[in-house]
């Protein structure tokens, strides 16, 4: 007992019991709300080369990040899907706190189930077995020409027409039908 008291002592103060918000994982979810970084964000739109005419739609949108960077800098419409309904809260919070609400809607629903058909633009930061999981719909699905960006995860056997490293994390780039 005297053990466990130490050990609850000194684990405490360095945060060891208390799992931050960003990257906690909820088992009902396939992927865990880790944040993509501001400077990933603007490279991944950069990258993707998102205009006022695109639709881009985010896959596990997380707090909107993505989205509302697209709407906000590049004018183009977005939507963002996820299934953690804190996640949409905040997402619709920081939309209404960038003055973007007209262009951006997000909506409470597992990724699978998303209605992408209409995108010009796909952003994803999940893991790679939810990669290789999307991929075949991602094909079947989207019109030729659509640009996908992941964060950090490639697509298996489909190789990126780009990449880039941005602060030590990399970005993918495919383009279907390429």
């Amino acid at each position: 007992m005297r053990t466990l008291s130490l050990a609850l002592a000194l684990a405490l103060p360095l945060g060891w019991l208390a799992a931050p918000a960003a990257g906690q994982f909820n088992e009902n979810l396939d992927v865990p709300y880790v944040p993509s970084p501001q400077e990933v964000v603007d490279a991944m739109l950069k990258l993707a080369d998102v205009k006022s005419s695109d639709t881009l739609i985010d896959l596990g949108c997380g707090d909107g990040r993505i989205v509302v960077t697209a709407a906000k800098k590049f004018g183009a419409r977005a939507i963002g899907y996820d299934l953690d309904p804190e996640r949409i809260k905040e997402a619709n919070d920081n939309a209404k706190e960038n003055g973007v609400t007209a262009k951006v809607k997000f909506v409470e629903k597992n990724l699978f189930d998303a209605e992408i058909k209409e995108a010009s633009v796909v952003t994803l930061y999940l893991l790679p077995g939810v990669n290789e999981k999307l991929k075949p719909r991602l094909l079947k699905e989207l019109k030729p020409g659509t640009r996908i960006v992941s964060h950090s995860f490639s697509m298996g056997d489909w190789n990126p027409v780009k990449q880039e490293d941005i602060g030590g994390r990399r970005i993918y780039l495919w383009i279907v039908g390429k």
